[in-house]
């Protein structure tokens, strides 16, 4: 069993308002750079920056790597268009730094991205994929895609409070620049993401089809962005039991994600880690809810029995990346 997770940016996220994923907007193309070497090492390399929402609620990836120190499992970083260099080992399948989708074309990588990531999976002597990703701003290019495959499904949000009317218009502004209208892409999947969307949704989605081509057995660990990779490998023609794996905060910010799950044959796994400690009750407060394979590394620690491990591993790594984002005698206390 192995974790892939998807790493990459979009200039999306740089609209004001649309994102949580860094102090900043200045920072947020560091955030899946960052979380790739996270996860990876525990630490940041190269990244300048440890991400963090303007808040403090800190990056998921951070959970995702606890989870990794407890059960041991395998990782492996797929650059899904990263603009920032990073320290992380990463597999190339030519997906390149997504533009504004109020741009004409944003990924003009999609389709060859898609199928590289396709024949990369064929290739993985796996029988489990758990797939997550990191991309800031993706909650607004998963809502535009949506549409143009003729999906009405809302979206989540890593805010507290969903800028669903800002999204709504920088998602209408970015019909109008494609020259497409909703459902114009359905069952063309490369199509949606290439005019609509970022360069992880079609790596994702290539992934995903790929395993399920070979008989790998596929879990997407996250929300409504990982929910649209699978609308996007079901209107590829893709078949076979295919799970989204996420967590408590992200299912209670989206009433409709049952509905939506059924909608494109999705067994649904909700975890509930229950943190508390600050600063990981940032997270109970409705910010993050997902992210960096979040849902996904939560639902392996409950298979494999060490859920309530889980927030002073969280807290530990935390410790290490930012000695004074932790109180130190939190985490002696739960050690």
């Amino acid at each position: 069993m192995r974790v892939i997770l998807v790493a990459g940016t979009t200039q999306t996220a740089k609209i004001p308002g649309i994102s949580a994923a860094g102090a900043d907007p200045s920072l947020v193309g560091h955030t899946p750079s960052a979380d790739a070497e996270i996860v990876e090492f525990g630490q940041t390399v190269r990244s300048p920056v440890t991400p963090v929402s303007p808040t403090g609620c800190p990056t998921p990836a951070a959970i995702t790597r606890a989870v990794r120190e407890l059960t041991g499992f395998d990782a492996l970083v797929v650059d899904g268009g990263l603009s920032e260099p990073t320290g992380a080992p990463t597999i190339d399948v030519g997906a390149m730094p997504g533009r504004d989708i109020r741009e004409e074309q944003p990924v003009p990588t999609a389709p060859g991205a898609f199928e590289a990531a396709r024949q990369l999976a064929t290739t993985l002597p796996e029988d489990e994929l758990v797939i997550g990703e990191t991309v800031p701003g993706g909650t607004t290019t998963a809502m535009a895609v949506l549409r143009a495959l003729g999906e009405d499904f809302g979206v989540s949000s890593s805010l507290p409070e969903n800028p669903t009317d800002l999204k709504e218009d920088v998602v209408a502004d970015a019909f109008d620049a494609s020259g497409l209208s909703p459902g114009d892409a359905a069952h063309t999947p490369k199509r949606a993401a290439r005019y609509l969307g970022d360069p992880v949704l079609p790596v994702v989605a290539g992934l995903t089809v790929g395993a399920l081509e070979s008989g790998i057995e596929v879990t997407l660990g996250g929300g409504t962005q990982l929910l649209t990779a699978a609308a996007l490998a079901r209107h590829a023609g893709a078949v076979g039991d295919l799970s989204l794996a996420t967590t408590s905060y992200l299912a209670a910010d989206v009433p409709h994600l049952e509905d939506a799950a059924e909608a494109f044959d999705l067994d649904l796994v909700v975890t509930d880690p229950e943190f508390e400690s600050h600063p990981l009750d940032r997270y109970a407060a409705g910010e993050a809810k997902e992210g960096a394979c979040m849902g996904g590394a939560l639902m392996l620690a409950d298979r494999m029995g060490v859920l309530d491990d889980v927030e002073a591993a969280t807290l530990d790594v935390l410790s290490r990346l930012d000695p004074e984002a932790v109180d130190a005698d939190v985490v002696e206390d739960d050690a």
